[in-house]
């Protein structure tokens, strides 16, 4: 495993992360895991030089935080929290694809949320404290990170990053985010099919001394070669997986794709998982990649991939040159009414 640094904060990361989505609710991403073969996982992932974990609180209501706090109680200086906040999820009981009501700006709420984070992860420090998927008037909201630079202080939190999503775009708010200074890293959807706005994210990020995490480095399983036709998808995808807001025409396409990049791949022997990761590993920008892994298999394969020998500038050049010939994707952002809306309110 090779490791990177969150310059801001002098924070060592594992280039492959652990994402604790898949074993936070049952079938989530395909797979039902169990509370024991969740924490296999976790340990299987930290002797294999995993030591960044990524989270949230509304991840299985908590659930996730408990089983990584449970896991990790005896051992904590030895591993780098990640978890966000930010969703208010006390009101409903099960975390679907609708989201929830965001409430940053309470200041009793987020103290709450923070509080009750360090009792599930058993801790009285988070290493990075998240905004999770933060809109542009969040980011333009004084007292968020008033909040957040507090928590600094009291030494609650060592420092913070901005969770870009649920779906990919929001470029202004990550852009944004980078002139906070005591925010480390911005998390982003980045992969071979999927480069827009991470180009942007990424050079921004490298002029800014802010690292970048990213999410959904798969593509919904067709980057890993979970999936490689259209018989694999109806198989493996049933109505209660996160991947089924993937219309079948995307997946027909991607499959499509992947044959037009794997000449490259071919050059050195390289099956699209091991394209894809080091294609990503390859920006200087990239501190880590964060996979949702369904198993112990899964893990020890992404790292594998963490070896140092990534694509040269020619490849990435390649590829990025393929992905400027397909069709663009619409992107997300914060709608300009809502943020006039909410200007309004505050004057």
């Amino acid at each position: 495993m090779k490791y990177r640094k969150l310059k801001r904060c002098d924070i060592e990361v594992s280039e492959i992360g652990f994402g604790a989505w898949a074993f936070s609710l049952p079938g989530w991403w395909g797979k039902k895991i169990d509370e024991d073969g969740a924490k296999r996982m976790l340990k299987k992932a930290y002797d294999l030089g995993i030591n960044l974990f990524e989270i949230a609180d509304m991840y299985g209501q908590g659930r996730a935080e408990k089983i990584i706090g449970e896991v990790f109680k005896d051992m904590r200086d030895e591993v780098i929290f990640s978890t966000k906040y930010g969703y208010d999820f006390s009101k409903v009981k099960q975390i679907g694809h609708t989201e929830l009501p965001q409430r940053f700006s309470e200041r009793e709420f987020s103290e709450k949320m923070l509080e009750d984070s360090l009792e599930r992860l058993q801790t009285d420090y988070i290493d990075i404290y998240g905004l999770h998927n933060p809109k542009l008037y969040h980011i333009r909201d004084k007292n968020v990170f008033d909040f957040l630079d507090e928590k600094i202080k009291e030494g609650k939190i060592k420092t913070y990053q901005a969770a870009l999503g649920p779906a990919i775009g929001w470029a202004a708010e990550g852009l944004e985010s980078m002139g906070m200074p005591n925010l480390s890293a911005v998390q982003t959807v980045y992969n071979l099919f999927e480069q827009i706005p991470g180009r942007e994210l990424l050079e921004n990020a490298l002029k800014n001394d802010v690292g970048i995490f990213v999410r959904v480095p798969d593509a919904s399983g067709v980057l890993t070669g979970e999936m490689k036709t259209m018989a694999d998808v109806d198989k493996k995808i049933g109505d209660d997986d996160h991947r089924a807001v993937r219309k079948k025409q995307w997946f027909k396409e991607a499959f499509e794709k992947v044959e037009q990049v794997m000449p490259i791949g071919h050059r050195y022997g390289y099956d699209i998982m091991q394209l894809s990761m080091r294609f990503i590993l390859s920006k200087a920008a990239v501190t880590s990649i964060i996979p949702t892994f369904g198993s112990v298999e899964d893990i020890e394969s992404f790292v594998a991939i963490a070896d140092g020998n990534y694509l040269k500038s020619t490849d990435i050049d390649e590829i990025e040159s393929i992905f400027d010939s397909w069709e663009p994707y619409e992107l997300k952002f914060t709608q300009p009414d809502v943020i006039n809306y909410i200007n309004s309110k505050s004057q």
